[in-house]
């Protein structure tokens, strides 16, 4: 995906259209895990909340905010809400670090090529 160290430096086009698909693999991989959260909270939850209340108690977990909805009536919810609470954690660290690959690796590929 990314040149090796012996390669010369990827040009900024190349670079700029690795941003361009890192950002679209982030953007995808956050509507899905809304998308997983807001359906396990609805399914979960139960009827007293409605879709878009369990859609902004998922996005606030997604974000590291907190929850939203703290009274559930069965396990199962308090259940779901701990495993997604710690499922965001990681998905917010590895969101991060899918949006900064390409500038890593460029800064590093810059900073060990060899002079000729």
């Amino acid at each position: 995906m990314y040149e090796h160290k012996r390669q010369p430096l990827a040009t900024r086009r190349t670079f700029y259209i690795r941003v361009g698909r890192n950002f679209a693999v982030s953007f995808l991989l956050v509507a899905l895990w809304l998308l997983i959260g807001t359906v396990g909270f609805r399914m979960s939850a139960g009827p007293a909340y409605d879709w878009m209340d369990c859609f902004h108690n998922a996005s606030m977990l997604l974000s590291g905010m907190g929850p939203v909805i703290t009274e559930f009536d069965s396990n199962g919810g308090k259940l779901f809400s701990a495993l997604y609470a710690l499922f965001s954690g990681v998905a917010f660290i590895t969101n991060i670090g899918i949006l900064l690959a390409p500038a890593a690796h460029r800064f590093f590929h810059k900073l060990h090529l060899e002079e000729s």
